[in-house]
């Protein structure tokens, strides 16, 4: 593979990674509702026979800033839906007010707010794992072809540093994009 080609792969996969990192902030509620909170919980509709994410059944939004609202395309999945979310130990308890399924969002206490910092933490960590994963990924066809002489020393050394830029630019990404998570968990 060319070694231009194998630095753009492990930037897209690096991109990817800080994708699957910005998904999962989104997750971790800091007080205000977000659709995002429930869009990927698992329903299993009786109906149906089947398991799909709420974000597929249903409509969810938020008419306030403590409130969601999930409006499902069957009124039938409505109890299914009120399970899945209660048995998803997500901290959210939904009500079913005729059609639609209301879930008022509760203010985040102290502990809770140390707490879900730490699985921010957790979850960049990971996140670091990975971009040092991608980085090694693309470091092995460079050392292989330096090995086999298909390229030299002063172009493997020059591949490893931009390598090494590209790894430091994600990890300084992901520690300010946990900064900010940290900010927002734990402002009051």
């Amino acid at each position: 593979m060319d070694p231009d080609e194998i630095l753009l792969e492990a930037e897209d996969q690096m991109d990817k990674v800080i994708a699957h990192l910005t998904h999962d902030f989104s997750t971790l509620h800091t007080g205000k509702a977000s659709p995002s909170m429930v869009d990927a919980v698992m329903v299993f509709v009786n109906s149906y026979g089947t398991t799909s994410k709420l974000r597929e059944i249903s409509a969810i939004t938020t008419p306030d800033a403590r409130t969601i609202q999930i409006q499902p395309w069957d009124r039938n999945t409505l109890k299914d839906i009120e399970k899945a979310i209660q048995s998803a130990n997500i901290g959210l308890n939904p009500a079913i007010q005729g059609s639609v399924i209301r879930i008022s969002v509760p203010e985040l206490s102290g502990e809770r707010r140390k707490e879900l910092v730490k699985v921010a933490g957790t979850m960049a960590e990971q996140a670091r794992v990975s971009i040092r994963g991608r980085r090694h990924e693309a470091l092995d066809p460079l050392k292989k072809a330096k090995t086999a002489s298909k390229i030299s020393e002063d172009d493997y050394k020059s591949y490893e540093k931009q390598i090494q830029e590209l790894h430091d630019k994600y990890i300084e990404k992901i520690a300010q994009m946990l900064a900010s998570k940290e900010k927002d968990l734990t402002a009051v």
